[in-house]
């Protein structure tokens, strides 16, 4: 099989689109895979660290005035005769968007020259780049219900994102866990706001964390930009600070995690059945993350406190509400691992082998 998969922009598309090429190298053994991306953002080193093809585009957002617009039509114009080129070339059996702007001339140009085609909608509120695309595509993949209401259910599967599959995949790390300072015998609160942080979020956290019982200990991720501030500020042996974490490869033993409601993360915890606190990031196109974590707290997976209503008193309620109540924290677990996906990537390749045929 020859793929080729479009995606750009931020991890958020990036890493669901790595994850399923992953999955694919290990089920063909004629598989053949380019990515197409952004020549400027961070696809085009993260993409060819994992070890994959790349080629570059230069597309622009559809942002800003009327003069940034038409700027974005002429470079996505450009993109559009530049994918075309790169299809003629590779002669892809089948093409995956997964979302960013970039994606959309590539599609486009899949479309017009009738390679069977494919995008993945990650969030609950559909992107700019997939809605342009929709119409013109043969199959389309949602994480979440409310996507129905935009792509109509003819040609549309809810299979989830292949984050998932990694996360179930992943085995637990003992060794890398105990280098992290903590105990195999105490449950576990992990907070992590993302690879950067938030300094908000951060200033709640030097209140809240000391109150919380001892019994259990905490993992804070405080994020590169806010390391040497928060590294020193928690005297408690039971509060670890560190910059960064493999998540995945302690997620199994945490018990509570408090995070923010990106596709990726909202993915992982269902597919594990982690209970969570969601603080969703109001800094995000179209609000999508309160509409990801409001799925999961209809469903009964998780809690959330929205960013501007979000203190020490509100967070250590909801902190105690879960971890001294087993009942509560077990009906989140079950609830959490109903709306998982975890055969997310296997699901997607069979589909791609039915339209293959």
């Amino acid at each position: 099989m020859r793929l080729l998969i479009a995606t750009g922009g931020t991890g958020g598309h990036i890493y669901p689109a790595i994850a399923l090429a992953d999955a694919a190298k290990k089920r063909y053994d004629d598989i053949d895979i380019l990515f197409v991306g952004n020549d400027d953002r961070m696809e085009a080193k993260e993409v060819p660290a994992h070890g994959y093809q790349f080629k570059g585009l230069h597309a622009s957002g559809l942002t800003g005035g009327i003069v940034n617009k038409m700027k974005a039509l002429l470079l996505m114009a450009k993109a559009y005769r530049k994918a075309l080129r790169i299809i003629e070339d590779f002669k892809p059996d089948i093409a995956i968007g997964f979302g960013g702007y970039v994606s959309a001339p590539v599609m486009l140009a899949a479309h017009k020259k009738h390679v069977k085609t494919m995008i993945h909608e990650q969030n609950s509120i559909v992107g700019v780049s997939n809605k342009m695309v929709a119409n013109y595509m043969d199959a389309i993949v949602i994480c979440y219900e409310k996507c129905f209401e935009e792509f109509g259910r003819e040609k549309t599967r809810l299979l989830g994102n292949p984050r998932a599959t990694n996360a179930v995949q992943v085995k637990f790390d003992e060794a890398y866990y105990r280098s992290l300072g903590l105990s195999m015998d105490k449950p576990l609160i992990l907070v992590v706001m993302g690879s950067l942080g938030s300094s908000s979020i951060n200033a709640i956290m030097k209140d809240v964390l000391p109150k919380i019982d001892n019994k259990y200990q905490i993992l804070f991720v405080s994020g590169k930009n806010n390391y040497e501030e928060m590294k020193s500020v928690f005297p408690q042996d039971n509060i670890k600070v560190v910059d960064y974490v493999k998540q995945l490869d302690i997620i199994t033993k945490v018990d509570l995690i408090i995070c923010r409601a990106g596709a990726t993360t909202a993915a992982e915890i269902t597919a594990l059945g982690t209970p969570s606190i969601l603080i969703p990031s109001p800094y995000v196109a179209h609000n999508h993350q309160f509409y990801n974590a409001s799925v999961l707290v209809e469903k009964k997976a998780a809690y959330m406190i929205e960013e501007k209503d979000l203190n020490a008193t509100v967070l250590d309620e909801k902190i105690k509400l879960i971890m001294d109540h087993p009942a509560i924290k077990e009906e989140m677990h079950q609830h959490a691992l109903a709306l998982g996906k975890p055969n997310a990537s296997s699901d997607i390749l069979d589909w791609c082998d039915e339209m293959k045929r």
